[in-house]
């Protein structure tokens, strides 16, 4: 999983001092409520009619055992002692006091992780495929190219106050478990027939209220240009997106009513303008980006095991669950395996007891999804 390196560490305990202050000052009744607002949203957390609610980032999904440890012990002691994981891979704690929430962001920065642009009208978390790096049909490992949007998007002013939130999905796989089709962009690693490495951009997905499924609006973009693209696609988003109705906001109800084909020309006419530019891409980058993702120490494994096989062709049970839960990796000798958080009687995404896994790092599913994945 990608590791914090001296720069990452700074800016997000910096960001936990600057909300202490800020939350200090609302209690002190030094800001109202409406400057308060967009300073807690930026940070993840929402005041609700009974308790505040704090989102917290899973960065395409993956997370360590560290890191499990420590939301659990932040359940324990500042929450109900559950946490609720999210269709988009957050984390949502229901239950903590207003002024306890600096002390979680503190706790949840030292172990690499922050609530920053999980609420509000932004960029919000970078979502990816929950086998990413393992899955034994990716064409490439999609998390570098998940981080590298995610460093580009934090706490960017341009895409701070957007006409609405906004959501992008990357994945590298033949399936498409990141579901970018229902994303406001969706990303998908592909190669051209020189061999060259790209993404098929699409536009205009999305849930809610208003279904809809994107639509593909460039077939190949090179891999460099990732972030001029989408600066072009944010930039036509801003200009023509509504603000007087929250409801007809979202990029989707903009790509529908101007048709994908004017909306794919307006993108087109934005990049005009960026096309190898400042944000281009070098590959230095992404093999910089490449680096910070450790592979664990795989131990070497048969790629068969009579015993396991056995074990299936004995049971039928068994042979039901492994057909369901167990996905091929891409080391031999490992499995790709699922596991539920969903008890019954316990609404879809409640953990209350925390997995363990003898291999860092661990991913989850979306909650809605009702299943996590365990690399084992």
């Amino acid at each position: 999983m990608y590791r914090y390196d001296d720069f990452d560490d700074r800016l997000v305990h910096e960001r936990v001092a600057q909300f202490r202050d800020q939350t200090r000052r609302f209690l002190a009744g030094e800001l109202s409520e409406d400057e308060f607002r967009p300073l807690r949203l930026q940070n993840g957390l929402y005041i609700q009619k009974y308790a505040p609610m704090l989102r917290i980032s899973i960065p395409y999904g993956v997370l360590s055992t560290l890191q499990l440890r420590a939301l659990a012990r932040i359940g324990r002691k500042y929450d109900r002692a559950y946490g609720h994981f999210t269709t988009r891979q957050n984390i949502q704690f229901n239950w903590p006091k207003l002024e306890d929430v600096p002390d979680i962001l503190a706790e949840l920065a030292d172990v690499e992780m922050h609530g920053i642009q999980t609420s509000g009208n932004c960029v919000r978390n970078i979502t990816s495929d929950h086998f990413a790096g393992v899955a034994g049909d990716e064409i490439v490992d999609p998390r570098p190219y998940a981080e590298l949007i995610r460093q580009w998007a934090a706490l960017n002013p341009e895409f701070a106050y957007l006409p609405r939130k906004f959501k992008i999905a990357v994945h590298a796989s033949t399936s498409d478990r990141a579901a970018t089709l229902v994303h406001d962009i969706g990303l998908t690693l592909v190669r051209n027939d020189a061999g060259e490495l790209g993404f098929r951009v699409m536009v205009g997905g999305g849930l809610g209220r208003t279904p809809i499924v994107g639509h593909v609006i460039r077939e190949f973009l090179p891999r460099a240009e990732i972030l001029n693209y989408l600066d072009a696609i944010l930039r036509a988003y801003n200009r023509f997106g509504r603000r007087d109705n929250k409801w007809k906001a979202r990029i989707k109800i903009l790509v529908k009513e101007r048709t994908p084909e004017v909306f794919a020309r307006d993108v087109e006419e934005e990049w005009k303008h960026l096309t190898d530019g400042p944000a281009t891409v070098p590959d230095e980058e992404f093999e910089r980006l490449a680096s910070h993702f450790v592979p664990p120490p795989y131990e070497a494994f048969p790629g068969d095991d009579a015993t396991f096989r056995s074990a299936v062709a004995d049971n039928r049970a068994f042979e039901n669950w492994v057909k369901r839960n167990v996905f091929p990796h891409k080391v031999p000798g490992y499995s790709i395996v699922t596991l539920s958080l969903k008890k019954t009687g316990i609404p879809p995404g409640d953990a209350t007891r925390w997995m363990r896994s003898p291999i860092s790092p661990i991913t989850t599913r979306s909650a809605s999804s009702r299943s996590r994945t365990s690399r084992t």
